[in-house]
This record gives C-alpha cells, sequence and structure tokens, in this order.
C-alpha cells in the first residue's frame, strides 16, 4: 500500500496504491448547484465566483475534526466555500470544537458544508472529477501535476467542465480503488522523493491556490505605485550639494577629489531618488554643513586652538 502517510491526529490525505480487482459501476453525476457566494464578494470579480461556484472540495471518510476545520479554512482563503463530506467519522462533525476552532475565522464555509452518506451525492452537480494521489499508479486516470492539469482544463480550446471536484481520502488509509476508478485524473502535488506526506488541509491548500490561478481570478498583490524618479538636472545639484558638505566635514579634498564624486553621481543614478528623496538627501548636507560650521576649529588668542562650537565662545 502506498499513501502519503499520515501525522497522528492531524493526518495527511492521499491515496492508497491500487490493488487488483474490478471497479464498481461507472459514476453517475447529477445536476446542481453549489452554495451561493455573498453578492459583495460576487461584485468583485463576477468571472472567478461563478467558477469557483462550480468547485467542490470532497473529504471521504475524514476522521479527524481538527482537519475539516482547517480544510475550511483553506479553502475560504482562496474564494471556495462548496464542502461536502461523505460518510465522516464523526456525524456531527462540522459542529465539534476542534473543527470550528482549526477553522479560524471560516465559520462560515463550516455552515454551508454538508455530510452525504455516499460519494454518489457529494458529486451531484459535477463532471469532472479529480482525485489525489502521490505516486502515478499502473492502472486507472491518468497522474498528472495540478498545474499541468489545471492548464489542459482551463485551456480555451477545451470544453469548459460544469462542475470541478477535487477528492481527498480519509487521513490514515487513503481512496478506496473503486473511488479513485470514477475519477477522471490523479493529481500529485510534486514534493521531496524521501518525504512526500502532506497533512490534508495542507494538500487542500495547495491544490486550491493552484486552481484558484488557473481561474484567473485577477486579483494580484499589487504595492503602491512608486513616485517617479528626479531629472537629471535634480541629481546635479545634489552631487554638488554633497560634494560641498563632504568638503566642509573634512571627507573630500577639494584639492584631491579623485573619483569620489563621480562614484556618488553613478550611485545616485542607480538608485533614482524621487523629488522628495532628493530634498531628504539635501537636507542631510545642509545639516553636515551646518555642523561643520559650528565645530570648525579657529585659532584663539595667543596661538592655542579653540575647538569649542563658535556659539559657545566668548567675544573677542
Amino acid at each position: 500500500m502506498q499513501r502519503t502517510g499520515h501525522d497522528g491526529d492531524q493526518g495527511a490525505s492521499g491515496l492508497q496504491q491500487p490493488q487488483t480487482g474490478s471497479a464498481e459501476r461507472s459514476p453517475r453525476f447529477y445536476r446542481g448547484t453549489a452554495p451561493a457566494l455573498d453578492q459583495a464578494e460576487a461584485n468583485d470579480n463576477r468571472a472567478f465566483v461563478e467558477q469557483a461556484m462550480r468547485t467542490r472540495f470532497i473529504l471521504i471518510n475524514p476522521s479527524h475534526a481538527g482537519n475539516v476545520g482547517a480544510v475550511a479554512r483553506a479553502m475560504k482563503v482562496m474564494d471556495f466555500v462548496d464542502l461536502v463530506l461523505v460518510a465522516p467519522r464523526w456525524p456531527n462533525v462540522l459542529r465539534r470544537p476542534e473543527a470550528i476552532e482549526r477553522a479560524s475565522g471560516a465559520a462560515d464555509v463550516l455552515e454551508r458544508a454538508r455530510a452525504v452518506d455516499r460519494l454518489e451525492e457529494a458529486l451531484e452537480g459535477i463532471d469532472h472529477v479529480c482525485a489525489t494521489a502521490m505516486t502515478p499508479r499502473d492502472f486507472g486516470p491518468p497522474t498528472r501535476s495540478p498545474r499541468d492539469h489545471f492548464s489542459r482544463l482551463t485551456a480555451h480550446a477545451q470544453p469548459q467542465p460544469a462542475g470541478v471536484a477535487f477528492l481527498f481520502g480519509s487521513e490514515r488509509y487513503g481512496m478506496r480503488n473503486d473511488d479513485v476508478y470514477r475519477c477522471h485524473v490523479c493529481l500529485s502535488i510534486p514534493t521531496a522523493s524521501a518525504y512526500g506526506s502532506l497533512n490534508l488541509a495542507a494538500a487542500v491548500q495547495l491544490i486550491a491556490y493552484e486552481w484558484r490561478l488557473h481561474l484567473g481570478d485577477g486579483v494580484e498583490p499589487t504595492s503602491p505605485e512608486s513616485p517617479p524618479a528626479a531629472d537629471a538636472a535634480q541629481v546635479a545639484a545634489l552631487v554638488a550639494h554633497w560634494e560641498q558638505a563632504l568638503s566642509d566635514v573634512g571627507f573630500l579634498d577639494p584639492h584631491a577629489p579623485r573619483k569620489l564624486m563621480p562614484r556618488l553621481h553613478q550611485f545616485f543614478n542607480r538608485a533614482r531618488p524621487s523629488e522628495e528623496e532628493i530634498h531628504i538627501l539635501r537636507g542631510i548636507a545642509r545639516a553636515m554643513s551646518d555642523s561643520a560650521s559650528a565645530h570648525r576649529v579657529i585659532p584663539s588668542e595667543g596661538g592655542a586652538i579653540d575647538r569649542r562650537p563658535a556659539n559657545t565662545r566668548p567675544p573677542r
């Protein structure tokens, strides 16, 4: 038997290696609709939401309430809401404290979720079924990575399915062979060859993320636009100001400047400072010159050097 493994009470999802034997009868698909999203969410990106409403995550024989809650959370952050449990270990798993606690803000997904007795009931309204697998198998549907299969599934030349379901087996034993055979594909998440065990919620999170990307939700993380860079004249004036300031503090010898200023000029060109940043840098240069002027060394009467700031020396 091959499966993705399990981690005690927070077991991982997987498929057992197929065994010899006949499959059950061909799968039956039913028409139906998934729970609707809030109108505010739908208005954000209608095209994505409409497809997301046709996406269903199905957990077969889940045995740990905490995993169910964690799956609900993984789904919600990717904007999916349709969760179905097939013959869970606990009839009230959706209301158990562990599930609610692990959902952490996704209680609405748990409230919309439903438990059914048979997989056929969970597949109502679905016409494309994806199992999850760790390793390729000799018999049954083809095994592909999620990214590869989703690219094929969402290709414009292909007819779009009316509903897509992702099946995850029990934490301990994975999916039955007959359940695997009714699927169109086995999705295998690329992992380290030496250790490919994924927690159930982690597997759901990865599948949901990849599917969301291929649905093209149009929501990309963005940063505030950078302000325009200062022009060449402003940079040249900054360099001249810094040349004076560096001379005032004794860092630059104006009689032997070498290549300090050309290097600084190239540095500022690469940095592409904005006008506001130019003002800040010139303010620093001004403060340097003011400080140097206030502490300039002046010979005092009798030839001794008075190193006190100019504004604190007694009048002559």
